[in-house]
């Protein structure tokens, strides 16, 4: 039986030359990108980036593997049910790079987490759980402060939107709308008004699959695949400089089972949140 090779970066990553040069991929080789989330969308992100060279993360998710989540996490299998996603994501990172630092933070994103989860960090990725609105501001006004850009891809349908978030530019907030009295119905109007001005996935979905009580939200596999792929070529981008990013209030959408593409230049006006909060009224069934 042969020998198992001994790792080599160099020797792993040369086939992103041609696209990346050999200052680019030191560059990124030498970042430290934090994930926050890494379920669906969380895991996938992770693995790109690790693909493209990343050599260091700080990941945050205190939840483990369950059967649930086969259908669209990629983590997710027999194997893995009931081990901490967490744990996993690093396994697949060590797989990938075993030269890596990977530091985990089980017990996902708190007031007594949110500061050294961007110790030392470059960039910040959130991909948290929809409901999860106390965990975003912590995040995000945290990362303003440390002048750290702020990137988000999630999922809607069969596609995804994408906003990017300048540290000296729109806040999270302000793009979104939020207000501190807001209910949490008004959060989640404001937070799916954000993400999907254009509710294209309205289109194709059936009511059945949603339980806003039990926040339980329709989702398949294709979605989180695709939008890995833009978060890590965002990621790398910021990171390298090779064009100049396009930050909020720009945003993002593609939905593949539609074929459309859509950049547009979100601003909140009490008009959509709405037309919005009816159509989310009608998929509750009235309620």
């Amino acid at each position: 039986m042969p020998d198992k090779p001994s790792f080599k970066y160099e020797e792993a990553f040369k086939r992103n030359f041609g696209f990346l040069n050999q200052a680019e991929q030191e560059k990124l080789r030498k970042s430290r990108v934090a994930v926050a989330g890494l379920g669906g969308t969380g895991f996938v992100q992770v693995d790109a980036l690790a693909r493209l060279g990343v050599g260091a993360f700080n990941l945050a998710d205190p939840d483990i593997y369950e059967m649930s989540n086969f259908n669209r996490q990629r983590g997710a299998n027999m194997a893995t049910i009931g081990r901490r996603k967490a744990d996993v994501t690093k396994d697949t990172v060590a797989g990938i790079n075993p030269e890596a630092d990977v530091r985990l933070f089980y017990d996902g994103i708190a007031a007594a987490t949110v500061e050294p989860f961007l110790d030392g960090v470059d960039i910040v990725v959130d991909s948290l759980d929809f409901y999860c609105f106390q965990e975003r501001f912590l995040l995000y006004r945290a990362a303003r402060k440390r002048g750290l850009w702020v990137l988000t891809a999630p999922p809607l349908g069969f596609g995804f939107t994408l906003i990017l978030f300048d540290p000296k530019g729109m806040t999270f907030e302000d793009y979104f709308g939020f207000s501190p009295e807001d209910s949490l119905e008004d959060l989640t109007v404001s937070l799916v008004a954000g993400i999907s001005p254009q509710p294209l996935f309205f289109q194709y979905l059936d009511r059945s699959g949603l339980s806003f009580g039990e926040k339980r939200l329709p989702s398949v596999s294709p979605a989180p695949v695709m939008l890995a792929g833009a978060i890590a070529t965002e990621v790398m981008n910021l990171l390298t400089g090779k064009f100049p990013p396009l930050p909020a209030p720009k945003m993002f959408q593609f939905d593949a089972l539609l074929h459309r593409y859509e950049q547009a230049e979100y601003r909140w006006d009490a008009e959509t949140k709405r037309g919005l909060r009816d159509q989310m009224r009608q998929l509750r069934g009235g309620s």
